[in-house]
């Protein structure tokens, strides 16, 4: 969350936002759309990072400042959704263990834990309640379990350098707290997905049940709006369409990751956008620009 003086010093310090390269000479024909309107955002003032990846290839389809580390609210929930998994093992015993929440935990926002009256989970129950509703509340139980220094010491055991989960999720941030709740790279994001769909994070059964999951993520507001897909229930095909994602969303920040899979081609993409959110036309003309983007990754796929 963005305190009132945080969002003022947020908005200062976008009036003057760096406009990285734009690599419009090497973007791939059919990705004209989505460079055009993200390069608008841009040229607005938004921060914008983005990357596809064939998922078979490897190729890079499209790609805008992937290298530059964004501000991305919820999607560092994934590398706890990692760090969870890999402790269940072959049995899945500990998927059993019984969480209970304590009033250190609470925070409001994106869950439904929040809402409910029970004061104890399995644990198996959590991870699946921050994969489909990016529940604020489990995730600060889970990481109360599992430790926020085990999160960051598997993260740097995948190899990432530029994405982090740095802190729970808190109602409102303080000077001593981290600034954001994660951040990541574009290029490294889509090197996670892509790693996750082809089983190949720690193993593929802890790959297998961190896609599980994320398969039931109901936010298809942003990237994904472009897809047709029914939000509360779109795990398998769908006129030959799969999509696996995970958003994040934070004053000012829209960030997506996700793998899309079609009849054609399977892409593995990440957009992250960092803005004044000063006004409802500034946060849907972001919405917009992903979305574009999206149509292009529907049709590359489709």
């Amino acid at each position: 969350m963005v305190t009132p003086s945080q969002g003022s010093e947020r908005r200062a310090r976008h009036s003057n936002v760096h406009r990285g390269k734009h690599r419009g000479e090497e973007v791939n024909e059919n990705f004209a759309r989505g460079f055009q309107a993200l390069s608008e955002l841009a040229l607005a003032g938004v921060q914008v990072s983005a990357r596809a990846t064939d998922l078979a290839t490897g190729k890079e389809l499209f790609s805008v400042d992937d290298h530059v580390v964004m501000p991305t609210a919820s999607i560092g929930k994934v590398l706890l959704l990692v760090e969870v998994a890999s402790r269940l093992g072959g049995t899945s015993a500990e998927a059993f263990t019984v969480l209970d929440r304590a009033p250190r935990d609470a925070v409001g926002d994106s869950g439904i834990w929040q809402h409910l009256q029970s004061p104890s989970l399995p644990l198996a129950d959590l991870a699946a309640m921050i994969g489909a509703t990016s529940d604020n509340l489990a995730t600060n139980v889970l990481l109360r379990h599992v430790g926020l220094e085990s999160v960051r010491a598997r993260t740097e055991a995948l190899g990432l350098t530029r994405t982090a989960l740095l802190d729970l999720v808190r109602d409102h941030r303080g000077p001593d707290d981290a600034p954001q709740l994660s951040i990541g790279s574009a290029k490294e994001l889509t090197w996670l997905f892509a790693s996750l769909a082809r089983g190949e994070i720690v193993s593929p059964e802890v790959s297998q049940r961190v896609i599980g999951w994320l398969s039931l993520n109901s936010d298809l507001s942003m990237v994904a709006s472009a897809f047709g897909l029914d939000p509360l229930a779109h795990r398998t095909p769908d006129h030959g369409v799969l999509l696996v994602n995970k958003t994040g969303t934070d004053g000012g920040v829209r960030s997506e990751v996700g793998v899309l899979r079609g009849p054609r081609a399977s892409v593995s993409y990440a957009v992250s956008t960092y803005f004044a959110d000063t006004g409802l036309s500034s946060r849907l003309a972001v919405l917009d620009g992903m979305r574009q983007l999206g149509m292009d990754l529907l049709e590359y796929v489709h």
